[in-house]
């Protein structure tokens, strides 16, 4: 019974499988059939709809096509208006502007009509006046032929009278007028000659006079030593150094002589030479300072001291051309100005005189109605030369004149450079004005000294003859003069040879300087070797 039951069941599922099969198909057909019935329907309405949406369009679009003809038309006849109106315009102003230009040709014509026959009028009265003159030239020159002819009867009886022609009577007339007005000419050539001098003397004395109580400066008497004070008479044993091996050093370094004697606390320091002075006193004060003396922290000290020296120079050059009011100046210029400081003339400091030069000449430019600022410039650096004379040969106007050309200076300070000592003839007033000034800075009562300069020269010539030798280094004259101490370098000349080259000197010296006394000739070969550690 299971099983019939089972089979049955597993029938029935198969007949209800069966129809249910039968059922779908015919279902599915049907909806087919309702879908395909369905979308013929959309798409009937959906081509009715395109149809109606063409047809608005197309009405739309000729709607369009209507209103934009219209609004065309009526645009183009606005146009139109608008140019028939600015055609109208332009007419009217060009027929306005022809009518002005006619009435102004119309006045024209009128105008040139007047003058045509003011013209007219005057050319009559011009040929009227011609006619006249002619009349009145006939009636002189028929006078002027009889007054002629009377002329020459007068003449003719004159000459019988005086028993002289015409010619001789002039040429005596003339002799006899010449020699009077010779003697009176002389006469008022030499008292305008003798006022305008005086005028000149008086004038010119006057602006010197001006020039030099406007002009307050100090008498100023340079020495050939300087002293440095110490602290205590201890200091100068350690200055002097083992074996005198520290002051031998320094006076190497610097040429200059150091006099310790048995003045307390002080060390006099003696050379001509500013510069090496200078130097010498700066490092000295520095090494008395730092208290650490030895040869190795004196040559460190004298480098610096150089350096110190240097921009001095520079700041002396400055301040020379700000007291002076010269601008401008080439760096260089003033570099050499700044020299000068160091530099004497006769014992007068030479940038103190030249700034001198520089006031006088520029008081006496302005009362002259003359350009103060370049007599200023060439008063200022009318000495330049002396910064380099003892550098290169030839006298300090002719250095001085092809330093001024280097640095393209003005030729009128180029000029009076060159004429300031007279060498050649003063062609402007600025050179003559700083030849006046220079004499009067150098004339003033104490402002020079002869005998110093001729001491000075002879120290330079000891030097100078000295360094001119093949393995010299350095030279320096020193005890006034009774000394030259010289450098040697040991690499060019050996001790056999150092004694040949201080008995050619020696020569030399004798031949080509005169000097009282003796000279020591102190050669110095000194041998060093320098190594690092690393």
């Amino acid at each position: 019974m299971g099983q019939i039951e089972l089979w049955l069941a597993i029938v029935l599922i198969v007949a209800a499988l069966a129809l249910g099969g039968v059922f779908g198909v015919i279902m599915f057909r049907k909806g087919i059939e309702s879908r395909k019935k369905n979308a013929e329907a959309q798409f009937e309405s959906a081509e009715k709809e395109a149809a109606r949406i063409v047809s608005e369009a197309k009405e739309k679009a000729a709607t369009a096509k209507k209103t934009a003809l219209l609004e065309a038309k009526e645009e183009s006849y606005k146009l139109k208006e608008n140019a028939e109106k600015e055609i109208s315009k332009l007419r009217s102003d060009a027929e306005r502007e022809i009518k002005e230009r006619r009435a102004e040709l119309t006045k024209s014509e009128r105008r040139l009509t007047q003058k045509e026959e003011n013209l007219d009028r005057k050319t009559d009265k011009i040929e009227r006046l011609e006619e006249s003159l002619n009349a009145k030239n006939e009636n002189a020159k028929r006078r002027l032929a009889e007054a002629e002819s009377l002329r020459d009867q007068q003449q003719a009886q004159l000459e019988e009278i005086s028993g002289y022609t015409s010619d001789q009577a002039k040429e005596l007339l003339l002799q006899q007028l010449d020699g009077e007005l010779t003697h009176e000419k002389a006469v008022k050539i030499l008292a305008y000659e003798q006022k305008l001098k005086d005028e000149c003397d008086d004038k010119a004395r006057s602006v010197i006079a001006l020039a030099i109580s406007r002009l307050a400066s100090e008498t100023v008497s340079e020495l050939t030593v300087s002293v440095v004070p110490l602290p205590n008479d201890e200091m100068k044993g350690r200055i002097i150094g083992r074996e005198g091996r520290n002051i031998r050093t320094l006076e190497q370094l610097t040429g200059v002589d150091l006099i310790i004697d048995d003045t307390p606390e002080a060390i006099t320091l003696s050379s001509q030479d500013r510069v090496r002075r200078e130097i010498a006193r700066i490092a000295l004060e520095k090494l008395i300072q730092d208290g650490r003396i030895h040869p190795t922290r004196i040559e460190e000290t004298v480098e610096k001291a150089r350096r110190e020296v240097e921009q001095k120079i520079k700041r002396e050059g400055e301040r020379a051309c700000l007291e002076t009011n010269v601008n401008g100046l080439s760096p260089e210029l003033v570099k050499l100005l700044g020299r000068l400081y160091f530099r004497t003339s006769y014992s007068q400091n030479v940038l103190i005189h030249s700034i001198e030069v520089a006031h006088l000449a520029g008081i006496m430019a302005s009362e002259l109605g003359v350009d103060a600022a370049v007599a200023r410039r060439a008063g200022l650096l009318h000495d330049i030369g002396k910064a380099l004379t003892h550098e290169i040969e030839g006298s300090h106007v002719a250095i001085g004149v092809e330093v001024c050309k280097k640095y393209k200076e003005n030729p009128e300070v180029i000029h009076a450079v060159e004429a300031h000592h007279g060498d050649v003839e003063c062609r402007t007033v600025i050179a003559a004005l700083v030849q006046a000034a220079d004499a009067v800075s150098a004339a003033r009562p104490a402002a020079r000294s002869e005998n110093y300069e001729s001491y000075i020269k002879r120290l330079e010539k000891l030097e100078e003859i000295c360094t001119g030798y093949d393995g010299v280094d350095k030279s320096y004259a020193i005890q006034a003069g009774r000394e030259i101490r010289i450098l040697i370098k040991p690499e060019v000349v050996n001790d056999e040879r150092m004694t040949v080259l201080a008995r050619d000197i020696a020569h030399r010296i004798e031949n080509e300087v005169e000097y009282p006394g003796q000279i020591k000739i102190n050669l110095i070969r000194e041998s060093r070797v320098v190594d690092y550690a690393k």
